[in-house]
């Protein structure tokens, strides 16, 4: 499957998350918990019957350790962002990522950001501006959810920049399990911590969890693994950016949120803003 390929089919597979969430009436954390160590308990045995885990694994533990914190973080601050605010606006601003990692990757990584990488990232915040609506900007309304949604970004970019140095090393099961194991570990000892509920659930919410568990977690980040080996962070990181797109679509769809002609056109201009940092130069 070709690099490209696979991103969309990540996008794709993640998009859909906070819609679930926002529908899925438990803790923001309790959420994330169930998400990581559901396809946690479903990948051991997978990668142990079919021999696909690879010892040399436990020689990167401590990178491993960084990414599941990282992750697990990520997930737990964007829920509680999207119970907070809206599908649509969570997913903008953990999106923020792409600005921490070209920062990240123009101060200390070999591979520089291209002329056309910033260019793309203006043109796609621009449309991120319109997405969430310029009056927010102007006015400055920073509340609980945006704080939250902004923190998210940075554990997301944290997560994305580390695992690309892993993924130069690992298969990507080795390193997605024991990435997922470390942030069930965290997860399960921070619900503990909080008192978080963790049963007495009905069956539409543990349905919900399963297909987070399933289509969001193994599938749409096993795809992004895969795409984070071939293609630069930070331009993974910003067409992760389109997932705000297609999740303000599907927001419209199942659970009524409100789209307007200037999200659309919104959308169309992050996702040309995407498409440009894939142009290639010589030299920058």
């Amino acid at each position: 499957m070709s690099a490209r390929l696979s991103l969309f089919i990540g996008i794709l597979c993640i998009s859909i998350f906070p819609v679930l969430v926002r529908s899925t009436p438990i803790s923001g954390v309790s959420d994330a918990f169930y998400r990581l160590s559901l396809a946690t308990l479903l990948i051991w045995p997978y990668v142990l019957i079919r021999r696909k885990w690879n010892p040399e694994t436990l020689r990167y533990w401590k990178p491993i350790t960084v990414c599941g914190i990282f992750f697990a973080s990520d997930i737990a601050v964007w829920n509680l962002s999207i119970q907070y605010s809206s599908a649509t606006q969570a997913s903008l601003l953990t999106n923020l990522s792409p600005i921490w990692v070209g920062i990240w990757a123009f101060l200390f990584m070999p591979e520089k950001p291209t002329r056309y990488f910033w260019l793309g990232t203006a043109l796609a915040l621009v449309g991120l501006v319109l997405l969430m609506g310029v009056e927010t900007f102007l006015t400055l309304k920073i509340d609980k959810g945006f704080g939250l949604g902004v923190l998210s970004g940075l554990f997301y970019a944290g997560y994305i920049i580390v695992s690309k140095s892993v993924l130069r090393q690992l298969p990507i099961l080795s390193f997605m399990t024991g990435s997922m194991t470390v942030s069930s570990l965290y997860l399960g000892g921070l619900c503990w911590a909080l008192g978080e509920p963790l049963w007495g659930f009905d069956g539409r919410i543990w349905a919900s969890l399963a297909v987070q568990a399933l289509v969001c977690q193994l599938l749409g980040w096993f795809s992004v693994s895969h795409a984070l080996q071939h293609i630069a962070a930070q331009r993974v990181s910003l067409s992760l950016l389109s997932q705000a797109v297609v999740t303000g679509v599907l927001a419209w769809l199942l659970i009524d949120e409100r789209i307007t002609a200037q999200m659309i056109m919104g959308g169309i201009v992050v996702l040309v803003g995407i498409a440009i940092t894939f142009r290639r130069t010589h030299g920058l």
